[in-house]
Parts: C-alpha cells; structure tokens; sequence
C-alpha cells in the first residue's frame, strides 16, 4: 500500500537539506580561505628569502667592486715607484720611473713627446755658430774630429725641432756612439769607407748623400734645405718633422730607443753644491767647452770658446740639467784626410756633473749596441736630473777643470 507523506515531514526532509547543504558550503569556504593565507604566506617567505639573498650577493658584489677600485691606485703607485735594476746593478736613491721620457726623464704630454730618437751631425767650426735646435736637444755628445774640431751628436726624443743644422758628415765612431740609442741616425754623407762600416752597424739612416762606391746600400734619402745667408758647408739644416715623414716612407719604425740614463729628483736649494765652473778643452781655445752653474735654477749655462752658445733662432743662451766628461782612448789623424779613431766601448774614467756637485766613477759598455753604462767610484748605478745632458769625451782627466 503506498505510503502517503505528511506535509509537514516532507517540508522538514527539505529543510534539512537545505540546512545541509548550507554548511557544507560554509565549510568549503573556510577551506578556501585557509588555502589562500597558506600560499600567501608561503610566497611572502618565498620574496623575502629572495630579497635577502639578493641584498646579500650585491652587497658581495658591490663589496668587490669598491676592493678593485681601491687596489687599481695601488698598482698605479707601485708601477710608477719600479726600480729598472738590472742584476748585478746597485740603485742608492729614489729612481723615477713611469710615463717619462727615456732621454729627459720628463712626463710624457702634448709638450713633451717620446719619439724614437733622431740623431743628427751637427757641426761646431765657427762659420756653424750659433747653431740651431741644441736648445731642444735631449742629449749632445760632443767629440773631437779632424783639425781640432768638435761635432754633434745630436739627439731628440722629446721635441720636434723644426730647425737642426747646420748638419754634416758622419764617421765610425759618432754612428758607433749614437748606435747605443737605436736611433734613426742622421748625416749629411761621409767618406767613402765609411758607408759600410755604418751599414754593418744596423742603424736606420737617412744621408742627403748616398754611397757612389757600391758598397754599402745607403742612397740619398733625407729631406734638407740650403740657408743662403750662410756659407756652404756651413747652410745645410733640417727638420725633425719632415725627417719623420722620410722614416715612414721607408718603413723605419718611429718607436722605441735605448737611453743610458736614468732619473731622480734635483736636490734641494739647501743641499747644492758650489762647484761653479767647468772646462772641457777639447783641442784650442775656439772649442773650449765652459759651463757655469746657476744654483737657484740648478742648471748649468753653456759657453763654447769663450763665449755664450746661443740658439741662433731665439738667441737664448743654451743651458743644460746634467754634464758628463768620459775619458777614453782617442788616436789620430789616422789617415791622410786628418780622420781621428775614439774608443765607444770597454770602461773608462768618468766625471758627473750635477747639482752643483761632481761625482767621480766609471763608464762600461759591452758593445756599440748596447747603452753606456754609468757608476759611482762604489759601483752603483748614477742617477741624473731631468732635463738635457750634455756628454763630452776626451782622451785625459787633465783636460777637465772645475
């Protein structure tokens, strides 16, 4: 028999399950919004912890960042302080090193350059006086030739002379001497046996007179002009600028060089010297060598023959920073054409000019390729001040006074 259903049961059955339902849907709320805080907070953990490992590893980083800009100074300042020692070489004060010159030992800028060197004849009879461009010289070395006469070699690293001469002839031992500097090497031709023997030293050249024997491969190859106030041979002059465009077209590197020298500080006003006048006498008195020191500009003013030697552009008396007299063995005439012959290597007696003081010690050199070498009476290596030096080689101390 079918059962029938109460009206008010049925409605209570519903409102159960309405009632039922309703929590169930409750419950599954809650359940959501536990979900939701649990991944909220798990990805708030997450950034944090990224945050600060982050901020870690920047700080590490940033960390090394300021250790290498400290350092960078560090290595600068101990490359600028680097002895150029050599074994068996004694250094016994502060030697300046880093961007200078090899041959002025001045800082490298747009005023002062660090070319290769140029070494250039430059004569001293007295039709040649006053010269032009010693003044902007680095290094003169001054010898003895036929007839008394002194010559020039003259060498430029730091400037670019636009006026050098008047310039002459070459012979064995001015190439040997400026061999020492791996210079380009600059003369105005020479004598017929001497072509080879400058060939056979490795030297780059550039003569305004090549070699008619055959026997060496030196050709005419400098650039030069004639001064026609002057007479010939005394009018022949040049210019570094123009020489360098002759060492490009014929492939000579412009780098490079060798120097004999090495640099500190001038010393103090109150620790010069009073040693006031040197002579050099090469031969007779028109090639008397005098230098007069100048304490309050510690350097040393130049006079040739008794009188002041003087740039003939610019008419200032010529001054320089460092004088050394080496003795060594010289011999002549050799020949009927009055040549003479200096010894360039071996060791030899040597005075030191500077700082108002003279030092007493030796010069070597193993070879003509190789730089001079210059010593204390102790054996330790002589620094010079920066600036020019002017060499003078004779062949006994009695010809050196001061």
């Amino acid at each position: 028999m079918a059962r029938k259903y109460d009206k008010d049961f049925l409605g209570s059955v519903d409102k159960s399950f309405d009632s039922s339902k309703s929590f169930y849907k409750l419950d599954l709320l809650c359940k959501l919004i536990r979900m939701t805080i649990i991944l909220v907070m798990t990805f708030s953990l997450v950034m944090t912890f990224s945050i600060v490992l982050y901020g870690c590893s920047g700080q590490e980083q940033k960390s090394q960042e300021t250790t290498s800009q400290i350092e960078k100074p560090v290595e600068k300042e101990e490359k600028t302080t680097e002895s150029a020692e050599k074994p068996g070489e004694k250094i016994t004060e502060m030697q300046i090193t880093g961007n200078i010159n090899i041959l002025s030992g001045l800082p490298i800028s747009e005023e002062i350059k660090n070319l290769r060197p140029f070494a250039i004849m430059i004569e001293n009879s007295p039709d040649a006086r006053p010269q032009s461009g010693l003044n902007l010289a680095d290094v003169v070395i001054e010898v003895v030739d036929e007839g008394g006469i002194t010559r020039y070699v003259v060498i430029y690293s730091s400037h670019e002379a636009e006026i050098v001469g008047p310039v002459r002839s070459a012979r064995q031992y001015y190439a040997e001497f400026a061999r020492g500097f791996d210079p380009i090497y600059v003369f105005w031709g020479t004598y017929p046996e001497c072509y080879k023997i400058i060939e056979d030293t490795g030297l780059d050249v550039l003569s305004v007179l090549g070699d008619q024997t055959g026997n060496s491969s030196i050709t005419a190859q400098a650039s030069y002009w004639r001064d026609n106030s002057r007479v010939a041979p005394h009018n022949g002059y040049m210019s570094i600028l123009q020489l360098k465009e002759d060492a490009k077209r014929l492939g000579y590197s412009l780098e490079g060089g060798q120097s004999p020298l090495k640099f500190k500080l001038d010393a103090p006003l109150s620790e010069r010297g009073d040693i006031s006048d040197i002579s050099i006498d090469f031969s007779t008195a028109q090639f008397l060598a005098n230098f007069k020191y100048d304490k309050e500009n510690n350097n040393y003013l130049k006079f040739v023959g008794g009188s002041p030697q003087t740039d003939r552009e610019k008419g200032e008396q010529l001054k320089v920073n460092n004088i050394i007299a080496m003795i060594t063995d010289i011999e002549g005439p050799i020949d009927a054409a009055g040549h003479m012959a200096a010894r360039t290597t071996g060791v030899g007696k040597a005075f030191y000019f500077m700082d108002g003081k003279v030092i007493e010690g030796s010069w070597e050199r193993t070879s003509i390729f190789d730089p001079f070498t210059y010593k204390d009476a102790e054996g330790n290596l002589v620094l010079f001040n920066r600036g020019s030096t002017w060499i003078a080689v004779v062949q006994s101390i009695d010809r050196i006074k001061y």
